[in-house]
């Protein structure tokens, strides 16, 4: 590796990895950037000195303050310009020169991680977040409809899913304001009350940002989505379980979740993760046939990555109280594509794709507190003198993602935020 980029063995972002993202100096203007250890790294000022004039590529895509347009390009692009990457942060690689020898260069493209500001990595369109962790979905389900009716006669036929709120999108390190809406003051009432949520809630999930669109009529098919995949990023799907409760029937998720989600400011390409395929703990045709429209030649396809959950209180006692993993996904997203657009929806270019909520099978694995803390009825411990059943004001959720080995890692930095006080009107 270079001597010039700043790299610890530790770092979740190795020359195996290469993410992109969208970063903004002093000058407050976003740029498309690729990371190695903590050393940032501006694609618009390669391109512009004629760094990636040999790949066959559109380099004015870097010229942009998202990264549709790059996104766009498609799988083969995206790996092209990874693989150039990887050569010229090589210490002895073929293309060092481009760089060693150009110290204007290296000083108007480099820079330390403190010195910029992360923005979204790409304009979402549309934002869709299915519900594929099985085991969040069978604990939800038990919590209120009792082991019996725990999962609805579809759940393993079909991934399901809802449509969210792209505009409430927001990059790691954007606050969050405790919502307000409809509740219900106590189990036993029949009219709601205005108030600030009460059981405020994270949801430790995983993203797909679709690169290359399809044509309205025109399904995706499993076998060929992950080229519709441009890469991935992890999520933290805000809930308001108190609000849900009383809103969700019968249409499902609304004001309850659309007040923010919140998302890694790297993009994993697909092809990066690709060496952590793995195939699911647990597969829909194992308990059902799913139709041919669903049914994968890869059974491969999902990633073995290594998931945490911190918790930092206002009072800062900080404990990780989630360890588990993104083999816990039923359906990949290869089938969450193939289904999202059986009916011959079209998907664009930023269009975001998530997982729902994965958990393991006990509670030190569990991607949410309502199954942490069995609906409210129990305490999570966060200290010796500290505990949650929902998250309070000034709590602050750290979720991060890694695989691979130490000096080879490849990860998504974490999505963090913090939980300000309602604003109540």
């Amino acid at each position: 590796m270079s001597s010039w980029i700043k790299f610890t063995p530790e770092s979740p972002f190795s020359l195996d990895n290469i993410p992109f993202g969208i970063a903004a100096g002093i000058d407050g203007v976003g740029r498309p950037v690729t990371r190695v250890g903590d050393t940032v790294v501006d694609l618009k000022a390669l391109a512009e000195a004629g760094v990636f004039d040999g790949l066959k590529i559109d380099a004015s895509v870097f010229g942009f303050e998202t990264l549709n347009a790059f996104a766009a390009l498609g799988r083969k692009a995206h790996n092209a310009v990874r693989e150039f990457l990887q050569k010229l942060f090589t210490k002895d690689g073929e293309f060092k020169d481009l760089l060693e020898a150009n110290d204007d260069l290296r000083r108007l493209a480099l820079s330390e991680l403190d010195q910029v500001k992360m923005k979204l990595p790409l304009k979402i369109g549309d934002y869709t977040d299915f519900y594929v962790g099985k085991n969040h979905a069978f604990n939800c389900g038990v919590l209120f409809r009792g082991p019996e009716n725990a999962l609805n006669p579809n759940y393993y036929h079909l991934p399901v899913g809802y449509h969210g709120r792209a505009s409430s999108v927001v990059v790691s390190g954007t606050n969050i304001h405790r919502p307000c809406g409809q509740i219900l003051p106590d189990p036993t009432a029949k009219k709601p009350v205005y108030s600030p949520c009460k059981r405020l809630d994270f949801e430790l999930e995983l993203a797909a940002f679709v690169s290359t669109p399809n044509k309205l009529g025109d399904p995706i098919d499993v076998n060929s989505a992950e080229d519709h995949i441009f890469g991935y990023v992890l999520m933290n799907d805000w809930s308001a379980r108190d609000i849900q409760a009383w809103e969700y029937v019968p249409l499902g998720p609304f004001t309850a979740k659309n007040f923010g989600t919140s998302i890694s400011a790297w993009v994993v390409l697909h092809d990066a993760l690709a060496p952590f395929a793995t195939v699911p703990l647990e597969r829909p045709e194992e308990k059902r046939d799913i139709l041919p429209y669903l049914q994968e030649k890869k059974k491969d396809s999902v990633f073995k990555l290594n998931l945490s959950v911190a918790l930092k209180t206002a009072d800062g006692d900080t404990a990780v109280i989630s360890r588990g993993s993104s083999e816990n996904m039923l359906y990949s997203f290869p089938q969450m594509l193939a289904h999202h657009t059986v009916t011959g929806c079209n998907l664009n270019t930023g269009d975001l794709i998530a997982s729902g909520t994965i958990s393991g099978t006990d509670s030190s694995s569990f991607g949410s507190l309502l199954e942490m803390s069995k609906g409210g009825k129990e305490l999570v411990s966060i200290s010796s003198n500290t505990s949650r059943k929902f998250l309070e004001d000034g709590d602050t959720v750290i979720i991060s993602a890694i695989a691979g080995q130490a000096g080879h890692h490849v990860g998504f930095g974490t999505v963090e935020g913090k939980v300000l006080p309602a604003k109540v009107k």
